[in-house]
């Protein structure tokens, strides 16, 4: 509760280069800064399912699944398995079986103090040489997000 309470008051700048981290995916196998795509562009999405923000961010990113092909994506969530499945098959279908996402859990609360979001949905993109090069945590500005890795 005190990293929540901390998360959304704290005015923090997000990490400008991609830290060490290790995160799981769905089948509990672990992931971590060394198993990001090297060639492409990285785009990290810290979610929460009851985030109506969230809920808009990943519908959004859902319905324009084809044009992020160029970028590997993550979606990165403190939320249970059991939660996270209903919420994928209602906003994010399309998404969720595509090669280039990527679902992870943060087990151990490291992703708000290690890549400093301000709120959620947090966005992050990162050059391939893990340098930030957008950060937005407003669903409404995807579009900026999607042009710059359609360049």
């Amino acid at each position: 509760m005190f990293l929540m309470i901390r998360f959304f008051t704290t005015a923090q700048q997000p990490a400008a280069t991609i830290p060490d981290f290790n995160f799981f995916k769905f089948n509990e196998s672990s992931f971590t800064n060394k198993d990001l795509a090297q060639d492409r562009l990285l785009f990290f999405v810290f979610f929460d399912v009851t985030c109506e923000h969230c809920q808009h961010a990943i519908k959004e990113m859902n319905e324009h699944y084809k044009e992020y092909t160029k970028s590997a994506i993550y979606l990165v969530t403190v939320d249970a398995k059991a939660r996270v499945n209903p919420f994928l098959d209602t906003y994010a279908a399309n998404l969720k079986n595509n090669k280039n996402v990527t679902l992870l859990q943060d087990l151990k609360n490291e992703f708000i103090l290690k890549f400093k979001p301000r709120k959620y949905p947090s966005m992050f993109l990162y050059s391939k040489e893990k340098k930030l090069l957008l950060y937005d945590d407003n669903e409404q500005n995807l579009s900026t997000f999607l042009q710059k890795i359609k360049t």
